[in-house]
């Protein structure tokens, strides 16, 4: 170097590119493109140990060709690089030719000195922490030992710089490592989260919905979910997404009634700059996040007129523009919508289109609401309790019958997610393992105040042994036959009172006691029930 105003300019260059991008490649280039300006260097290279070979390889040159760059190999220890690898000492060659250690392994440099200029060779150790990583070598012209010195000393400064961005650079790479098994992870764990077999519910109703979105996950035909609020669309919906051949592309949900008309287009349809007020950039929209994989459109029903219409043409020509935008983009999504409106009860009244309906409706799958799956409940407070005693460090896990009669007779309107709500509630209230009702929220306490009234005999255990009690005495004179009187008896009431609770609509009543309709059919004649 001629003066240490100039080193200093050069090494802020260097600071400055280091500075500027984390890809070590791009930044060695430049550098090293810089400094052979200024110190005339004919030929440098970035060489860094391979962990899994354990051999030396050039990451970045100049001054090489890409197959002299491949030819630029060394075992630790092997030739200069190898040997200052290994010991971490940086060498200082005045004359490559006259060195015996030097093997020009990259066949770059001339067998023969035509104007006797000798070449010199200066290599430097990296290091990454505690541990040399790789080299950074020149050849330049020989112009005396002080210059050469001279370079050197400024060089070890260069190379202590590009340790620090190839620390950063292992740390980077370190980090999108983890980054990337972790997905993975997270991706495993959904699939065996929303594996069908892991849906709780072994009740008639339950297991034809997992019947059906069996068949249908693999398709990419539009699915449409019936049933009231907190019965598991959503929870649905992801079991279709990861059991199907775009498990691993993007689920996205959005829920179309949380949002206005105009907030909903541009987060479903995106917007480009300047499309209205606020619009400061251009913005994909969900439909094309979701590009290959699926799109659940929640509370489906709420949508606008106008949105309708737009939704109608996603569905069936596979394409959208965004918001200000006139440009067709094709998209590849897989649609799931879910209401807990009556969709032809709303086209009937105009709030929905017919033709939009018809679109939604390729596969139809109505859930269960709780009540008419009470089979499943003792199951869902099962995992409800391990879950929230776990999240918790809780251990509440007795529960008595007055209890768990409660939880079975009361109605749940708002279906899995009251329920999962009050067993967290309990959980997090417990102080002990005794499940008491008093852990309940109020409107279940309520309902269990009510059903039991002044007695506590007012359950369906007690009022069945009263019953039975009763039906002996009054029909003692009809021995051999008591059995089969009092138990019709209980079935003609029973269907008289379920015919009366789903408006006498005998597919409903049939659904509601899980029995064929058929059955019910022949009971109803054979009782002669009427109403």
């Amino acid at each position: 170097m001629k003066n240490s105003e100039q080193e200093l300019v050069t090494l802020a260059e260097v600071t400055q590119i280091l500075g500027d991008g984390l890809e070590l490649h791009q930044v060695f280039q430049r550098a090293m493109t810089m400094l052979s300006e200024r110190l005339a260097i004919s030929r440098a290279a970035l060489v860094l140990l391979d962990q899994a070979t354990d051999q030396l390889q050039i990451f970045a040159a100049i001054g090489l060709t890409s197959k002299e760059q491949q030819r630029g190999q060394y075992s630790i220890g092997e030739g200069v690089t190898g040997q200052v690898l290994a010991s971490g000492k940086p060498a200082i060659i005045s004359d490559i030719s006259k060195h015996p250690d030097f093997l020009n392994r990259t066949k770059s440099r001339p067998v023969s000195n035509e104007n006797d200029k000798p070449i010199a060779f200066i290599c430097l150790p990296v290091k990454d922490g505690n541990d040399y990583v790789g080299t950074i070598s020149i050849d330049l012209p020989y112009q005396g030992q002080e210059e050469l010195n001279a370079t050197t000393s400024f060089l070890t400064i260069i190379a202590g710089l590009f340790s620090q961005t190839v620390r950063i650079h292992h740390l980077i790479q370190m980090e999108k490592e983890q980054w990337a098994t972790e997905n993975q992870q997270l991706r495993d764990n959904l699939h065996n989260k929303y594996r069908f077999d892991n849906i709780i519910g072994s009740s008639p109703a339950m297991l034809d919905v997992l019947s059906t979105i069996g068949q249908v996950s693999s398709s990419r035909a539009t699915i449409l979910l019936l049933g009231e609020t907190g019965c598991g669309k959503e929870l649905i919906a992801k079991a279709i997404h990861y059991n199907s051949p775009r498990k691993d592309k993007p689920m996205i949900r959005i829920n179309c009634g949380a949002l206005s008309p105009q907030l909903l287009e541009s987060e479903l349809f995106g917007h480009v700059k300047g499309a209205f007020t606020g619009a400061v950039r251009d913005k994909i929209g969900r439909f094309e996040a979701a590009n290959g994989g699926t799109i659940f459109l929640d509370e489906v029903g709420t949508l606008d007129t106008q949105l309708q219409v737009k939704l109608l043409r996603v569905l069936q020509e596979r394409e959208l523009e965004r918001v200000g935008d006139h440009q067709t983009i094709n998209i590849d999504v897989r649609v799931i919508a879910a209401t807990n409106l009556d969709l032809e009860e709303e086209v009937r009244k105009g709030n929905f289109r017919e033709d939009l309906y018809y679109r939604l409706n390729v596969v139809t799958v109505n859930l269960p609401s709780l009540r008419n799956r009470r089979d499943d409940i003792p199951k869902l407070i099962d995992h409800f309790l391990d879950l929230y005693n776990k999240e918790n460090n809780r251990n509440l896990s007795k529960m008595n019958r007055d209890v768990l009669n409660t939880l079975l007779r009361y109605p749940w309107p708002g279906n899995v997610r009251e329920l999962e709500n009050a067993i967290e509630r309990a959980t997090v209230l417990s102080t002990n393992d005794e499940f008491t009702l008093e852990l309940l929220p109020l409107q279940i306490r309520m309902y269990a105040q009510q059903t039991r009234g002044d007695s506590i005999n007012d359950s369906v255990e007690a009022l069945s042994s009263k019953l039975a009690e009763l039906g002996i005495k009054q029909y003692s004179i009809y021995e051999g036959e008591i059995y089969s009187l009092i138990i019709n008896e209980v079935e003609k009431q029973l269907i008289r009172e379920a015919l009366s609770y789903n408006d006498g609509t005998k597919t409903r009543t049939a659904d509601f006691l899980g029995i064929n309709r058929n059955t019910l059919n022949k009971k109803v004649k054979e009782f002669g029930i009427t109403s």
